[in-house]
């Protein structure tokens, strides 16, 4: 079955001077302030689609890495994952970087090195983001 996630995004004036709020419809967990000068400058306090985009790609390789884990038969007993999503006003978006830290007893760092790669290609946030390059470094705690 196929689900449907919703996001709404409602913006006030031109790209340089306005503003918006973009809220997170089917959740319901919040509504997040966006502009260009937190986009572009890095402004705190305002969210931007980078860090949006980051929320998402770490939440879903840290699903497909757990997957992935288990299915060897290692059970993680905690992943860490920040994804740091680069944007450049001159070109766009121009990389998602991984850093995992992981406690996964009973496993090789061969292995564990080998399905982190792999959960990096099979997850469907990487797998959307076939534009950019995608990077990983990961690690056993």
């Amino acid at each position: 079955m196929a689900v449907t996630s919703e996001s709404t995004t409602v913006w006030r004036g031109d790209l340089f001077h306005g503003s918006g709020t973009a809220t997170l419809d089917s959740s319901g967990a919040g509504s997040f302030a966006v502009d260009w000068r937190a986009r572009s400058e890095g402004e705190t306090g305002v969210t931007t689609p980078e860090e949006l985009l980051g929320a998402a790609h770490a939440a879903c390789f840290s699903m497909a890495f757990s997957n992935a884990l288990a299915q060897f038969g290692t059970v993680a007993e905690s992943l860490q994952t920040t994804a740091a999503v680069t944007f450049d006003p001159a070109q766009g978006i121009t990389g998602s970087h991984l850093l995992v830290s992981a406690v996964v007893p009973g496993i090789s760092e061969t292995d564990f090195q080998r399905l982190a790669e792999e959960a990096k290609a099979g997850c469907p946030v990487s797998r959307a983001l076939t534009g950019i390059p995608i990077t990983l470094e990961a690690s056993l705690a």
